[in-house]
């Protein structure tokens, strides 16, 4: 045994299915801290995870309508209230000379939204990952599938994590360890 902080288990796999099988026990034991890592996507394996839908659609509508409205009525305000001048007998307020500005101004607060919500949905400010430090990563993002349970779980034993795994057939079960500079 090594006297390194334990930060977790994986264990790998070879094919998707055994991948699923795992992540369906795995989710079924009750862990709440766990994640599955793939060179690929493998269809059906949110299901397996019991993830919810992600709500990032709902986010980019609601951006991009907010974007649209404040840019109608930006225009709005300075054709028609701010500086009213009358164009070859239009209105001040000619709303299908706005329509491809309203529409910029949609992708525009869609797009920023997306990318933030992106970053702040998949935690892309955390830089430092037990996972990379471990070597594990390069199987991982290379030919192999892993299933990794963190040890802040409140179900983690180390023993009982490596019992859950070769349950599921894992054969592959490796020990991941903090960093020396994460330690202190």
């Amino acid at each position: 045994m090594s006297d390194r902080k334990v930060v977790g288990i994986i264990g790998l796999f070879d094919d998707p299915d055994s991948l699923i099988a795992a992540a369906k026990k795995v989710r079924d034991t009750g862990y709440t801290k766990w994640d599955c890592h793939t060179p690929y996507p493998v269809h059906g394996l949110d299901d397996a995870m019991g993830l919810k839908p992600t709500p990032m659609p709902y986010i980019t509508i609601t951006a991009g309508l907010i974007g649209g409205a404040l840019a109608m009525y930006m225009m709005y305000w300075m054709s028609a209230v701010d500086y009213p001048v009358r164009i070859g007998g239009k209105p001040y307020f000619s709303w299908p000379a706005f329509v491809p500005i309203t529409f910029e101004a949609f992708v525009l607060f869609a797009g920023l939204a997306t990318m933030g919500g992106m970053i702040v949905l998949t935690k892309l400010g955390s830089w430092a990952s037990p996972l990379h430090d471990n070597d594990v990563m390069g199987e991982v993002t290379s030919s192999r599938m892993g299933v990794v349970l963190d040890a802040d779980d409140e179900k983690f034993g180390e023993d009982s994590a490596r019992d859950l795994l070769g349950e599921v057939g894992c054969q592959d079960i490796r020990v991941l360890y903090a960093a020396d500079d994460e330690e202190a």
